[in-house]
């Protein structure tokens, strides 16, 4: 019953700040605001809600609270395949310039990635969670060099159109891919719904799930993939943004302080949003757009990544 109060204030602050973004300053123009603002705040809710949703399932899959599907290299692979596809394309070719297709490859590639990911590491035995994170940083600045190779000697102009993707911006939405992202994560909730009671078990670890008769192997594939596809749908409307995860699952569970995954998910969820607009209205009314919420966000998220991993050395 404590969590379910904690639940709904959380809702109550995430409908208020809502609706000031939504209200404020509008003066006579509300026709021309509000419609635009609420597209922000729809592409808000999908990204905070795909974070943060992945990232509480990837940290139960791999049974640490310092990892990310960011930090395995996701997001730097997103980047990989931008840079690739203007490198050999141009910025102005159809593949480049159809959102949609776009989006497809991406969402593919990533999915390949994370299969192979877990057929080579997550199966292998003796293998800590430390090998797994170094692995994946490897991987990310593999994908990073790869990228930077191919920025260097692009021209300038396409270069351009890469470095509108290297950040997060809520101003520049791919508006054509909220309704495809929508459907998608509409499948993909209900897809999950059958496989959210295995993630308590899941929390114990490897051998206990087993013993308990979880399909370990199986739930955790498919668990891969569709962490998968919500950080590509994530990254391709808004662009990366690395540590909000990190930053919002940890908050939900020092916050809740509990196993079952129903309430951590649903609480991350409503902290990633909270994040979001809060962050948007403090850059938009404080800073006056002198600084990004992708830079604010990863520099807290970076910071108490540190703190965590000093925590649980000293633990």
């Amino acid at each position: 019953m404590r969590n379910k109060i904690k639940l709904t204030i959380l809702a109550a602050i995430t409908i208020a700040l809502i609706l000031i973004f939504l209200f404020t300053d509008i003066g006579n123009y509300w026709e021309y605001v509000v419609p635009r603002r609420a597209i922000k705040i729809l592409a808000i809710i999908l990204t905070g809600a795909s974070i943060a949703f992945s990232t509480v399932v990837f940290q139960t899959i791999t049974n640490n609270r310092i990892l990310t599907p960011s930090i395995i290299g996701l997001d730097s692979l997103y980047m990989l395949i931008q840079t690739f596809l203007i490198f050999v394309f141009g910025a102005t070719s159809g593949i480049v310039m159809n959102k949609n297709l776009n989006f497809l490859i991406c969402v593919v590639l990533m999915i390949l990635f994370a299969g192979l990911l877990y057929k080579f590491l997550f199966k292998k035995e003796g293998k800590n969670i430390y090998f797994l994170l170094l692995v994946g940083l490897v991987m990310g600045t593999l994908f990073q060099s790869f990228s930077s190779f191919m920025q260097v000697i692009i021209d300038p102009n396409d270069y351009m159109v890469i470095q509108d993707r290297m950040f997060a911006s809520f101003n520049n939405i791919n508006t054509d891919l909220l309704t495809l992202s929508i459907v998608l994560i509409a499948i993909i909730s209900i897809y999950f719904v059958k496989f959210i009671k295995y993630l308590d078990v899941l929390s114990l670890g490897r051998e206990e799930a087993i013993n308990l008769g979880v399909d370990y192997d199986y739930v955790v594939k498919r668990l891969l993939i569709i962490v998968a596809i919500l950080i590509s749908i994530s990254t391709a409307l808004v662009g990366p943004i690395t540590f909000l995860g990190l930053l919002v699952a940890n908050v939900s569970y020092q916050f809740l302080n509990t196993y079952r995954h129903s309430y951590l998910i649903t609480g991350a969820v409503f902290i990633s949003i909270i994040a979001l607009v809060g962050g948007l209205l403090i850059v938009e009314r404080v800073f006056t757009f002198s600084t990004t919420l992708s830079v604010i966000i990863n520099f807290i998220g970076g910071v108490y990544f540190i703190y965590l991993l000093l925590r649980g050395s000293k633990a």
